[in-house]
């Protein structure tokens, strides 16, 4: 089928080229015309505007957003409606807080133009493994546009879970689980690093990988990152950011009494990463000094 793509960065590019592999017509759009006209010699339409992204679809259309969200689908979004009209459909592929989501479904519907929200995990390896799919939205919505979503996925790697923001809501909380598998390696692979034993970190989490339970892509990943790093990790800063989902993760449990405490304090900890020195423990420090006595180091 013949879809409209916006956004070509590192997903969204690999996604369009898994789409024309497949078979699939796609009208590609980058803000930076060099991505378009990349994409276009690899079999992609390139297209230089909205307007002419666009004219270059079929009835009923359907464009795929894949930029960051935000302030930044929310504009695109509004362009787009500019040239849209009854019938046509918009798919999130971003990161989207679900809450946008249903607003933005309501507005759209208002319109007569259908919004599907398509939460997309497999990063930079999507292109070659494919990507896992969560989608929400209306049924008559989703059910035209699963060609594509069948050929983005690996097998039975898409699922529409429920009507709109379920599927951004259902990435969400996929994305905080994946806080806390990554912190519970961090730190068990420290405590190894920091222990007597001279061992080959690489080498455990390849063994690792061959029948333990606590095998999984992401172990797998971090004896790829040994492998190109060094097991010293040593030209690397242990600055790490959140793109939000963690944080939403958190709030959604608070809003339903449910305790998440590995969830959390994973967030937490990426937080204490962006502090070269914490105020925090500084206070530790001193209070520490004035009951007790204990020694303290100063700069």
């Amino acid at each position: 089928m013949r879809i409209g793509f916006i956004g070509l960065g590192r997903m969204g590019a690999n996604m369009v080229r898994r789409l024309v592999r497949d078979g699939h017509e796609v009208v590609a759009y980058n803000r930076t015309p060099e991505k378009t006209t990349e994409i276009a010699g690899e079999g992609a339409i390139g297209s230089f505007s909205i307007a002419e992204l666009v004219s270059k679809l079929e009835k009923p259309r359907a464009v795929w957003v894949m930029v960051p969200a935000g302030d930044a689908t929310e504009a695109q979004i509004h362009e787009l409606l500019e040239h849209l009209e009854s019938g046509d459909t918009i798919i999130d592929g971003g990161n989207t807080n679900f809450h946008d989501d249903v607003r933005r479904h309501t507005a759209l519907a208002a319109k007569g133009i259908r919004y599907v929200d398509a939460g997309v995990s497999g990063g930079v390896w999507g292109l070659q493994v494919g990507y896992c799919l969560m989608v929400g939205g209306d049924a008559d919505a989703v059910t035209p546009l699963e060609p594509i979503f069948r050929s983005l996925a690996p097998k039975d790697g898409y699922l529409h879970v429920g009507g709109p923001g379920a599927g951004h809501y259902v990435k969400m909380v996929h994305n905080g689980i994946e806080y806390g598998l990554m912190q519970a390696y961090a730190e068990g692979f420290e405590i190894m690093h920091a222990g007597d034993y001279e061992l080959d970190l690489g080498a455990i989490s390849e063994l690792w990988m061959q029948g333990s339970v606590v095998r999984s892509w992401l172990l797998e990943l971090l004896g790829l990152a040994f492998k190109s790093n060094g097991q010293d990790l040593e030209h690397l800063k242990g600055w790490v950011a959140d793109s939000g989902e963690g944080r939403w993760t958190v709030q959604e449990a608070i809003d339903h009494d449910v305790p998440a405490p590995v969830i959390t304090l994973s967030l937490l900890t990426r937080f204490r990463s962006r502090q070269d020195d914490s105020y925090g423990a500084k206070v530790l420090a001193a209070l520490r000094n004035e009951f007790g006595g204990h020694e303290v180091k100063t700069e």
